[in-house]
């Protein structure tokens, strides 16, 4: 709103004419407010924040289940036998033994954090507390701190997000560590791959003599973890 001012100078009048700033009126404000919300859609909606989370977690997943399958591999190099095999797995209350000394077995997908696994010298709840640590750790195969990992007792998740180790009768065949991705994204993946070996991987079936495990069979990527997600009969695993 203009405002004037008028003065004299030399007996000749002036005017002084100031204008004042106008702000925003409520409408425009409205309409601002309204715009930064839909932007603040199309990123959130682009960004994807619980797809991105789910993604890092398989990452981590896929990382530990490749270090735990390394180890085995080399504890098997070592000492001849896998964890499972030895005196110890009995002694620190292992659900799977072979008979010390004995020949190989199938081991049919069980969790990694249990005690014939090697990484656990205890069964839940004391794996991540116990003093008497599983052959792997012990042997510096694995670090102390795989015990405080997410899958080590996962009791708060459902379904209960975990690694399955599984290998089949011969002693020639892979060690396979597998587990339930949970990103939308991972999980179409295996669905392209169906046709692929080991790509898809239901850990509910029995090996087949070839050693290989048998296939998963979702075809659909399900909002509930059903059929088959979360069952473990769509697994992904490290060997490829």
């Amino acid at each position: 709103m203009p405002i004037d001012k008028v003065f004299q100078i030399n007996n000749t009048e002036y005017v002084m004419r100031k204008t004042l700033a106008q702000g925003f009126t409520l409408v425009e404000l409205l309409i601002v407010i309204a715009l930064l919300g839909v932007i603040a859609t199309i990123v959130i909606a682009a960004i994807n924040p619980i797809e991105q989370a789910n993604r890092a977690s398989d990452a981590g997943l896929k990382a530990d289940a490749s270090q735990l399958v390394s180890a085995l591999q080399r504890y098997y190099a070592s000492h001849n036998a896998y964890p499972w095999m030895q005196a110890s797995c009995s002694l620190n209350n292992g659900t799977f033994c072979a008979p010390e000394g004995g020949a190989d077995a199938e081991v049919k997908w069980l969790s990694a954090d249990d005690p014939s696994i090697g990484l656990c010298g205890d069964a839940n709840p004391k794996c991540r507390s116990t003093a008497n640590l599983g052959e792997l750790v012990a042997s510096q195969e694995l670090q102390n701190q795989f015990l405080s990992k997410s899958w080590i007792n996962p009791a708060t998740e459902t379904p209960p997000y975990q690694l399955l180790v599984g290998k089949g009768a011969s002693a020639s065949d892979a060690i396979y560590v597998c587990w339930t991705p949970k990103s939308v994204s991972n999980r179409q993946k295996l669905i392209d791959s169906l046709n692929a070996a080991n790509k898809m991987v239901d850990t509910t079936a029995e090996f087949q003599p070839s050693g290989a495990p048998t296939a998963g069979t979702c075809a659909t990527i399900s909002t509930t973890d059903s059929p088959g997600w979360g069952t473990g009969a769509c697994e992904e695993c490290v060997p490829e």
